[in-house]
Parts: C-alpha cells; sequence; structure tokens
C-alpha cells in the first residue's frame, strides 16, 4: 500500500473511531448518579478511543508529511483536516484537566463535521503554490489551527451552557438565537450529505466564461442553479441554470462556490426541518435533557481556560507569525487582505472576551454567548473569506 492510500485509511479510520467514542461518551450521559462505577467505566473507554483516533489521525498526518514532501497545510483539505486534529487534541487536554466525559458528546461530534468538510475538497496530493514553499507555512500555519482548536472548546462549553441554561418551555429571542446556531450546523451536514450524493453520481457540468482577459472554464459538481456571471454551459444534457451569480462576486471559481452554498443551504434546510418533525420540538430543547446532570460552572469555567490558552496562541500564530511572513512573502507586514482583516477581527474579539469577563464580570451566559460568536467568526474566516472573497489567501 502506498503512503497515500495509507494515509486516507488512517484519517478515514480515525473518523470511524471518533464515532465509537461518541457513543461511549453518550452513554455517560445517560447513565444516573447511582450507576457512577459503570459510568468511569464507558468514560474510560470514550477516552482510550478518543485517543486511539487521535494517533490514527495524526498517523495520516505524518504519512501525507512522507508522501508529499511537505508539511501537508498547503490546501482547503490538508488545512481544514489538521484543524480537525487540533480540535481533538485539544478536547483531550481538556478532558484530562477536568475529567469530564460529557464534554465529549458535544465536541467530537462537532469536530467529525470540520473532518467531514475536509473531505469535500480536492484531496489529492500536490507541491506546493511558490508563495506557500517556506517554513513559515509550518510555523504559521500549524500555530493558528492549534490556537483555533482550543478556541473550539470555548464554544463547545459555550453552547452546551446555553443548552442547559436557556429556558426552552417558551418561544423568547434567546432561544430563538439559539436554535440558529444549532441550524447552522445544519447548513453543513447539508453541504456534506449533497455533496456527496452527487459525487457518487459522478454529476459534472463545464461552464466557460471570461475572467479579466482570458476564457476560463469551471466545473460544476453539483446542478447549476446559479452559472459564473457571464458563463455558458457547455455540458449537454444536464440542468439550465437559474441565473447568474452577482456580480460583486470576484474571485477563482465565484460562480460555482456560490452554487455550493445555495445547495448547502437548500439540503441543510430540510435536513433540519425533518429533524424538527421527528423530534416534535426545537433541537435546543430535545438536546436540553442530556444536560440535566452538568454543572454549568464546570462550562463557565471552561469557556474562559480555553479562550486564556488559545488566545495567546492564536495572536502568535495567526498576527505575530503571519506579520513576519508577509513582510518576508509581500514585502510588507499588513495589506488590508480580506484573510488579514478577520485575522485581526477574530484576535479583537476574543480580547474584548477576555477584558469583559475579568473586568465587568461577564460569566455564565453572558461568556457562553460570546465564545458561541467567538467560534462563528472563525468560520466565517474558514469558509467565506477563504472560499468567497477574493484575496492573497485565494490560494488556499
Amino acid at each position: 500500500m502506498d503512503l497515500v492510500s495509507l494515509s486516507g485509511n488512517l484519517l478515514y479510520a480515525a473518523f470511524i473511531l471518533y464515532l465509537i467514542a461518541t457513543l461511549f461518551f453518550g452513554a455517560t450521559i445517560r447513565q444516573k448518579d447511582s450507576k457512577v462505577k459503570k459510568k468511569g467505566i464507558s468514560g474510560n473507554i470514550a477516552i482510550t478511543i478518543t485517543i486511539l483516533g487521535f494517533l490514527s489521525h495524526f498517523g495520516y498526518f505524518i504519512t501525507r508529511w512522507m508522501s508529499s514532501g511537505h508539511a501537508p497545510l498547503g490546501n482547503m483539505f490538508e488545512f481544514v483536516t489538521f484543524l480537525g486534529m487540533a480540535m481533538i487534541l485539544a478536547f483531550i487536554i481538556i478532558y484530562f484537566m477536568y475529567r469530564l466525559s460529557f464534554l465529549g458528546l458535544f465536541a467530537l461530534p462537532i469536530a467529525m463535521l470540520i473532518i467531514a468538510y475536509a473531505s469535500m475538497f480536492p484531496s489529492e496530493v500536490a507541491p506546493l503554490v511558490p508563495s506557500l514553499n517556506s517554513h513559515w507555512l509550518y510555523i504559521h500555519v500549524s500555530t493558528v489551527a492549534i490556537g483555533q482548536g482550543i478556541l473550539f472548546i470555548s464554544f463547545v462549553a459555550g453552547l452546551m451552557y446555553l443548552i442547559k441554561e436557556i429556558d426552552q418551555s417558551k418561544r423568547t429571542s434567546k432561544n430563538t438565537w439559539l436554535e440558529v446556531i444549532l441550524y447552522t450546523a445544519f447548513l453543513f451536514i447539508g453541504f456534506i450529505v449533497i455533496t456527496t450524493v452527487f459525487n457518487i453520481m459522478g454529476y459534472k457540468a463545464t461552464f466557460e466564461y471570461q475572467e479579466g482577459t482570458q476564457m476560463v472554464t469551471t466545473e460544476y459538481h453539483l446542478p447549476a442553479i446559479a452559472a459564473p456571471n457571464n458563463g455558458v454551459l457547455i455540458t449537454e444534457e444536464v440542468m439550465e441554470p437559474w441565473f447568474e451569480a452577482p456580480t460583486w462576486m470576484q474571485g477563482a471559481d465565484a460562480g460555482r462556490k456560490f452554487n455550493t452554498v445555495i445547495w448547502s443551504v437548500f439540503s441543510g434546510t430540510i435536513i433540519y426541518l425533518l429533524t424538527v418533525l421527528i423530534l416534535r420540538k426545537r433541537v435546543g430543547a430535545a438536546l436540553q435533557p442530556l444536560l440535566r446532570n452538568v454543572k454549568a460552572d464546570f462550562l463557565d469555567e471552561i469557556m474562559y481556560r480555553a479562550v486564556a490558552i488559545g488566545f495567546p496562541i492564536f495572536t502568535l500564530g495567526g498576527l505575530i507569525f503571519a506579520a513576519i511572513w508577509a513582510q518576508i512573502a509581500w514585502g510588507r507586514f499588513w495589506g488590508w487582505d480580506p484573510k488579514e482583516v478577520w485575522a485581526l477581527i477574530t484576535w479583537f474579539f476574543y480580547a474584548a472576551f477576555l477584558h469583559l469577563r475579568l473586568s465587568r464580570g461577564w460569566h455564565g451566559e453572558k461568556s457562553g454567548w460570546l465564545a458561541v460568536v467567538g467560534f462563528g467568526i472563525i468560520m466565517f474566516n474558514l469558509i467565506v473569506v477563504n472560499l468567497v472573497l477574493a484575496g492573497l489567501h485565494s490560494y488556499a
């Protein structure tokens, strides 16, 4: 077996192990206090399987590095899979600090969604583009991912806090916004499901359009609801597009990316509505009983500790190392590139989180909302800024 195939199999094995570990973490939630011994056994099994999954995940990273000759951090597939690994590592560290098994029931599925999201991007091993061929790739990108992985734990604890503490018995603005946050997770699921279905079907549609002074082609793997601006469909016997992507959407394959967003929203909304129909209640209301025995104070402390650890690491990688590499590569440390701007917004937000927490006493629910919004900013940077907005980081 060659190293590329081995790395793919190790990543798949890690995903399966994370799924099995989630089931065992779920068993610790279901068991009552009278079954403490059995609960401890389930938790030990769950964290052991999680560690095995992480080792398999790390094995993927090493074997892919060996097969490509460079750290696998140079495109969306590689970065997002590394981010998923950083999330799992952060969870394992927090688990041994606090021994809170219930955290795994929420952290692992969300990390698995991130890993599944990565699998939707081209996974072929390819040489680095010249602008990435630097040792700063390893330093900058890996540090950013580790910092974001730790901040992810703050998001998980904050989300759990809000689900537990917000009154789900009546409709209020708070539980409406909480439900909107949970709904966005279904958009990820919708993206993964719809992309997988049409990939299995082998769907392809080619468009030709003008980019600058050249005519270029782009290949759609989902039926074209939105065609490229001024694009012409070349492939025969496929669905005709309904409209063209807006002219303000710039960058490579902007129309195809916009089309993917439309399909993700459509399929994710359908899955969400079916889930609510089956549960016969809001998703937040269905999850709340799982957290009945969880102490809110523990969740509040985890929120703070994760930001206190993750923020300095993100500062180091996302601002300091990034500025040094930008100076070396482009002759300036700052250039108002969309990626740079949103990294700075992320930094300011978490700085405000710590200031409000330490100086203004924003604990509990207020911290929970901040933790959730903060990770939303990170996801916006990862998805929208990387895939939709044009900039110097568009190669990602």
